[in-house]
């Protein structure tokens, strides 16, 4: 044994020496400038024949023995502290995460989007849940009709919510399921309906909804519903209608198909009829679905609770509530109408009120009014109208005029002159005029005189006044109608005159 022992420890001890000459290496490895010395380096491949490493065989031979294990010990005593922290770490870690981890939920929305001669490509969603632990992948599962075996039909998870089976025989019927997988366990698998015909498909179900049928289709109770859904598909597809997951009732909805559309038909449509529709294509497992949201609709009820609030002056105040019934159709607004108790005719007051109170103005002074409601919907005016239970009288004020007192003021005032006479010089036979302004109250009289003498009737003279403007035209004088010439203002409250020299020269 002791024998035994020795030689693998000589054997351990090369193993450092090249471990040591190995960590050297990397120390010689800055001084390359001796580039020329590599020849050595070319010597090292003998040097890595290393027979000692030929001997390693025989080493694990010689494992076993207690000596190296116990040579080993050293390296363990090293390890120790690691590993009882990593089993410190996870250990309490998964315990509070069982309790806690639940598998994810069911993929959604399985279909097969192609089948061929020999394969079928499906799609879905992913599932709603994927749980804490996060989602791993999906598994295809198949079993042909009439078995109960199912096998998976990928070996591996994997993340794509689309898969083509294939290595499939044609002419055989398979019945398809996924599930999602995570740590926590698998879901509940999303199965197919119907089995899928491994066969090939000239043309894939495709349905071409109409542009106005892709929002609400409104009508009227007691319209007829005539709708034609053009769809494409080779061979011949299945076409499916559907409300609510429950087959039609067929004995008021009529429906014919073609080998390229489906006519919907309702004779006489009721408020019952209102709803969404499922149309699916089918072929051979592969469809395609449109859903028609119908909604048949009719007049509102009348308001509720019409109330006239109060009256003042000109105007009324009125309250109600919403109908209970709105038709089947959101109520637009309210119409109010008024009465005169003279006339007994109702006249619109107000338009598409879209609250449920308002207030009337502009009403008659001493007329007796009555007040209704009408309520609209998409489909019009309610039948019937919610009629105030009160009636409002618009009563005559009484009022006294009292006129405004203004101040009296004294307008009386003695003439006088704003623009007095200027001197003129003219020339003999042209006629020349003079001005001046004067003002008073009461208006004043103008005499005109001529050094110091009153001009009176003298055809060659010619005096105005208006609006306190005097004038004098002196009609083709001569050398003796020069001098001085006075303008005198007279009123009962004084008098004032102004003057000025007029000097007449001979023509050149």
């Amino acid at each position: 044994m002791t024998g035994k022992t020795a030689p693998p420890a000589k054997k351990t001890a090369p193993k450092k020496k090249p471990e040591k000459t190995a960590k050297e290496e990397p120390a010689p490895a800055p001084e390359q400038p001796p580039a020329p010395e590599q020849p050595p380096a070319t010597e090292q491949p003998p040097a890595t024949e290393q027979p000692p490493a030929t001997e390693q065989p025989p080493a694990p031979t010689d494992e076993p023995a207690p000596v190296p294990t116990a040579e080993d010990a050293p390296a363990p005593e090293e390890g120790p502290p690691a590993p009882p922290a990593e089993p410190q770490t996870p250990a309490p870690e998964p315990e509070p995460e069982k309790p806690k981890a639940e598998p994810p939920s069911s993929p959604l929305s399985l279909a097969v989007e192609e089948v061929s001669e020999n394969s079928v490509t499906l799609t879905w969603k992913a599932p709603e849940q994927t749980g804490r632990s996060g989602l791993d992948g999906y598994v295809v599962e198949i079993c042909k009709d009439g078995s109960a075996d199912w096998t998976a039909a990928n070996k591996e998870p994997f993340l794509s919510t689309r898969f083509k089976i294939q290595e499939l025989s044609s002419g055989d019927k398979i019945h398809v399921r996924v599930k999602a997988v995570s740590t926590s366990g698998a879901s509940v698998p999303a199965t197919l309906e119907q089995p899928v015909l491994i066969r090939e498909i000239l043309q894939l179900p495709k349905i071409r909804l109409p542009r106005h049928l892709r929002q609400t289709y409104v009508r009227h109770v007691g319209d007829a519903v005539n709708l034609m859904i053009p769809f494409q598909g080779k061979p011949r597809p299945e076409v499916i209608w559907t409300k609510g997951d429950q087959p039609l009732d067929t004995s008021r909805i009529n429906i014919r198909n073609t080998e390229k559309d489906t006519i919907f038909y309702i004779r006489n449509a009721q408020r019952n009829d209102s709803g969404k529709y499922e149309l699916a294509v089918r072929i051979n497992g592969a469809e395609d679905k449109a859903i028609l949201d119908i909604r048949v609709i009719e007049p509102p009820g009348p308001p509720k609770n019409l109330k006239l609030v109060d009256v003042w002056g000109f105007n009324v105040a009125l309250e109600w509530t919403p109908p209970e019934d709105n038709g089947n159709s959101e109520i637009k607004g309210y119409v109010v109408q008024k009465s005169d108790k003279k006339s007994g005719k109702w006249f619109t007051a107000l338009e598409h009120c879209s609250r449920t109170s308002c207030t009337i103005s502009d009403l008659i002074i001493g007329n007796t009014y009555s007040f209704r409601v009408f309520a609209e919907n998409a489909c019009g005016l309610s039948e019937k109208a919610a009629v105030a239970s009160g009636v409002a009288h618009i009563e005559k004020t009484k009022t006294t005029y009292q006129p405004e007192k203004i101040p009296q003021r004294d307008m009386m005032e003695p003439p006088k002159f704003t623009q007095p006479l200027t001197d003129r010089a003219t020339t003999r036979g042209y006629s020349t005029h003079l001005f001046c302004c004067v003002r008073g109250f009461p208006q004043p009289k103008i005499i005109w005189m001529k050094n110091q003498m009153e001009i009176r009737e003298d055809p060659k003279y010619i005096a105005m006044i208006e609006q306190g403007v005097c004038s004098l035209e002196i009609r083709k004088p001569g050398p003796f109608d020069g001098g001085v010439y006075t303008c005198k203002a007279v009123n009962p409250l004084g008098e004032a005159s102004v003057d000025c020299k007029l000097d007449v020269k001979g023509k050149i």
